[in-house]
């Protein structure tokens, strides 16, 4: 078995969105019955993370990370904007904020860092 990476799950939502060669049902799925999904599956992995059933977190985490790639491929498919916009978008928020990972700024506890989030999210929104 080959390595898997998240662009085979994208691969396989657009897909199954396939006019001519996908799934009725994935086809007829919108953002908004998308999102309905996205947030089934995440309760279903708290769920999980709170019985600290590993084998059914991963499950369910599969189950959201699917979620998510079909809402890409639908929101793809209106020309709104790409995956790798996305990924672009945060990986640079999060190296923007965490200014004690990525710049000067210290911070010695889980708190500090919290505060210096919040404090770094206040000033990029001006």
């Amino acid at each position: 078995m080959g390595q898997t990476d998240l662009g085979d799950l994208l691969e396989l939502a657009r897909r199954l969105r396939d006019p001519e060669r996908g799934c009725p049902w994935d086809r007829e799925q919108t953002l908004e019955t998308s999102v309905k999904y996205i947030l089934e599956e995440a309760g279903e992995l708290k769920g999980a993370v709170e019985k600290k059933d590993v084998a059914n977190m991963a499950e369910e985490m599969g189950d959201l990370l699917f979620c998510l790639a079909l809402f890409t491929a639908i929101v793809e498919e209106t020309g709104s904007f790409k995956i790798d916009e996305v990924v672009k978008r945060v990986k640079e928020k999060i190296i923007r904020r965490h200014t004690w990972v990525f710049g000067d700024d210290k911070v010695e506890t889980a708190e500090e860092a919290l505060d210096l989030w919040r404090k770094n999210k206040l000033k990029e929104r001006g």
